[in-house]
């Protein structure tokens, strides 16, 4: 009898733990219209490391003699007054920024970014010119299962040479990818911050670049500028 309703009591709690355990994990999938099925668990844990936020930096800046990164941060202020320049809203406020120099001269800045693509966020790094233009777009992470056409040059190339006053936009100056609509368009949100950022905060006389608000990479973690703590 007491081995009766043991037995049946072990196969409640499976039950039960299965229910359970199917209720999350059908809260925990993502539909995808393009797809038109639920992501798969391996899509959903998709993550591609390309490169290392260093080894980003030397393509950034393969001739300058030392490179260097701060994480610098703006207040809310600053933060409304790109948001209103780049036409969205953004949750960070801390932002690491690679400086490329030669014989004490910068030659160019470099901002990492993290912004969403379709469903995750991707990580990348886009480097800025003195004279406040792209010169190069590499993808560090890239967390989504389609789409990652978008790190190749023969895409981000059209990024070059783009200032923060070119509209950086699917069909007006970029031209998409098909099936990656996304990611070119989070990528594309991307840049133009980075432009903005680096002349706020760099090229113009008031920027606050090397100012008392930036910390050296070894002050605060990767991680930490990366979600924005």
């Amino acid at each position: 009898m007491f081995r009766r309703i043991l037995t049946i009591t072990i196969i409640n709690t499976f039950l039960s733990f299965g229910l359970t355990f199917g209720v999350h994990a059908q809260d925990q999938q993502i539909w995808d219209e393009e797809l038109n099925r639920y992501l798969t668990v391996q899509e959903m844990g998709q993550e591609d490391v390309y490169l290392t936020p260093e080894d980003a930096a030397k393509l950034m800046f393969p001739e300058s003699d030392s490179i260097r990164s701060e994480v610098i941060t703006i207040n809310e202020d600053e933060k409304r007054l790109i948001e209103d320049r780049i036409g969205w809203h953004f949750p960070e406020t801390t932002f690491e920024c690679f400086i490329g120099q030669t014989n004490g001269k910068v030659d160019g800045w470099a901002f990492i970014q993290n912004t969403i693509g379709k469903h995750k966020p991707m990580t990348y790094m886009v480097g800025v010119d003195p004279e406040g233009e792209v010169t190069n777009v590499e993808i560090l992470v890239y967390r989504e299962s389609r789409g990652s056409e978008v790190r190749k040059k023969r895409f981000n190339y059209q990024y070059q040479g783009k200032t923060p006053y070119d509209p950086i936009r699917i069909n007006r100056d970029i031209i998409n990818i098909s099936g990656a609509t996304m990611s070119v368009r989070s990528m594309s949100a991307g840049v133009k911050r980075a432009l903005v950022l680096v002349e706020e905060l760099y090229l113009k006389p008031s920027g606050k670049g090397n100012a008392i608000n930036t910390a050296s990479r070894s002050d605060k973690g990767f991680f930490e500028s990366l979600l924005g703590f």
